[in-house]
């Protein structure tokens, strides 16, 4: 086999590959959308989402809804902080939905894992003067340590150069 064989054959087997995930990020989608408000099997399907770049439109969707399973959204600000966006537009959005979800008094457990998870998108001066105000100044410990614990993986992040744009 040439080189032009194998990298029609890889090419092939990534397209295949990214229409897979595709196809599943849409059908555990419509099964997410179609569960009732409080259904756990919601959280679930947002890990079986997990690294699937398909999928991160959606969980920016998730995380930025105060009205959505606090679960889901939990796990939505999880997979945004260890897979986020690689598109610039996406990725600043997700940052602006995570801010939101910082913000909402509802939900402590939301706001502790938005926090923990805005460090790749501190790039954003918004978030990173956000970040920092609530390590100072939230009101909920919880809360300013995990903004602590983002603004510290934010640094390890530059530092290594693993912090994409």
């Amino acid at each position: 086999m040439n080189d032009t064989n194998l990298t029609t054959t890889t090419e092939a087997a990534s397209a295949t590959e990214a229409t897979e995930a595709a196809e599943a990020a849409e059908r555990l989608i419509a099964e997410f959308r179609a569960l009732p408000a409080d259904s756990d099997r919601k959280r679930e399907i947002i890990t079986e989402l997990d690294a699937n770049a398909q999928a991160l439109p959606f969980l920016v969707s998730v995380v930025a809804d105060p009205g959505e399973y606090d679960l889901a959204r939990v796990e939505s600000a999880t997979v945004l902080r260890l897979w986020p966006p690689a598109d610039p537009a996406l990725r600043h959005e997700a940052g602006r939905a995570l801010l939101r979800a910082l913000r909402d008094p509802e939900e402590d457990l939301v706001r502790q894992y938005a926090a923990m998870s805005l460090a790749p998108y501190t790039a954003d001066p918004v978030v990173a003067t956000v970040l920092n105000t609530t390590a100072r100044a939230d009101e909920d410990p919880l809360v300013r340590d995990s903004a602590r614990f983002s603004i510290e993986e934010a640094h390890r992040l530059q530092e290594t150069g693993a912090g994409g744009p």
